[in-house]
């Protein structure tokens, strides 16, 4: 390498890659297909995408953001962008959703063009992370092996054994890049039991789907590893509007797109996976019951929102947001939200079950 491309690699930035998707069921009725819950205030007085974004707004280093979303969403994503005080390097919109790798491509295609050596830190819009310079202390430790083209995961040490989350087993370390290891294995969700052994080993993470590379590295592995998806992104991205502020893929060249994450097309194939472990305070609040564990409780280890009233009860999440009042009585472990679209009533146990139930509520209310 001569120093130029050395020097241009150490100057580089990070573009934070800002994914915007999601079907608004698992926090229904609360998040909904036209406000999923990123674009909600479930945690302190920003919304979860302006959290997002704030984690890298005004740090040395990073570019402004490149956020892929939907047509649906667009007004919601620049309004809140601009809100969090940042101004997007570029916003995609996606023709229809294809999942994370399509999602990724499209970012690392237009970046590849512009300076492939740029590095992208994928980032979900929707996650919680309470320590954000532990956060940006594995992004400095991932930094020197996304550089030399490896395709770096971060693994959430895990706090207990949980079923909802994929885990990332850590083998052996890097030479001479510390903090950043090989992965041994992926693991999908396992039961209960599983998940317990996992984490007694010490060597296995929680999937955060958080990711850092360099667009070049991400390219190459996506063109050898999943074609269809590269050439589908490639085309999409060649025949793209660019409007001024927004860039519209073609639709029919991104219709080809195979729907597939970024873990099953790539990460679970490549050669070239590391993983920083990182104990961050982070969740993907992906279900009422992650929310009352990151929410404040009451005495009666309760959380009550809105006009609302928990009497005599314990361990209940109630949350008036524009709909009817709520009154329980000797209630226990349940989750009552009341919103002006809907009502949810359920123990908390079932939260793993929302999907279906939304989906279901929102075909017989058509949507509205």
């Amino acid at each position: 390498m001569s120093e130029s491309d050395a020097a241009k690699r150490v100057q580089a930035p990070i573009y934070p890659v800002i994914l915007s998707g999601g079907a608004g069921t698992r926090l229904w009725p609360l998040s909904r297909p036209e406000t999923p819950k990123q674009f909600l205030t479930l945690l302190g007085t920003s919304t979860m995408m302006q959290e997002t974004v704030a984690r890298t707004t005004g740090r040395a280093g990073f570019a402004s953001p490149l956020v892929v979303s939907g047509e649906r969403h667009v007004a919601l994503v620049a309004q809140q962008i601009r809100e969090a005080g940042s101004e997007p390097a570029a916003i995609f919109l996606e023709p229809e959703g294809r999942n994370t790798a399509g999602a990724i491509a499209l970012a690392a295609y237009w970046l590849a063009e512009r300076d492939g050596e740029a590095l992208m830190l994928i980032m979900p819009s929707d996650h919680a992370i309470a320590d954000i310079e532990s956060f940006h202390g594995a992004i400095a430790a991932a930094c020197p092996a996304a550089r030399a083209g490896w395709l770096v995961t971060f693994g959430i040490r895990p706090t207990h054994a949980e079923t909802g989350y994929g885990y990332i087993e850590a083998g052996d370390a890097l030479a001479d890049v510390p903090g950043v290891h090989r992965v041994a294995a992926f693991v999908e969700k396992p039961p209960l039991e599983t998940a317990r052994a996992l984490i007694e080993t010490g060597r296995h993470c929680w999937n955060g789907g958080i990711f850092l590379f360099s667009a070049r590295a991400y390219v190459g592995e996506l063109e050898r590893l999943a074609p269809k998806v590269a050439d589908a992104c490639r085309s999409a991205m060649r025949a793209a509007r660019d409007d001024g502020d927004y860039i519209r893929p073609d639709a029919v060249a991104f219709g080809a797109c195979p729907s597939i994450s970024i873990d099953y097309a790539i990460m679970e194939k490549t050669d070239t996976a590391v993983v920083v472990p990182v104990d961050m305070g982070w969740s993907d609040v992906g279900s009422w019951e992650a929310l009352w564990m990151l929410k404040d409780r009451n005495g009666q280890d309760s959380i009550c929102e809105g006009v609302a009233i928990d009497m005599d009860g314990r361990g209940n999440l109630v949350i008036v947001d524009g709909g009817p009042p709520v009154g329980t009585m000797g209630m226990r472990d349940c989750v009552i939200v009341s919103t002006a679209k809907g009502v949810l009533v359920m123990p908390r146990d079932r939260s793993a079950d929302i999907r279906a139930l939304a989906e279901a509520m929102l075909k017989r209310t058509d949507g509205n």
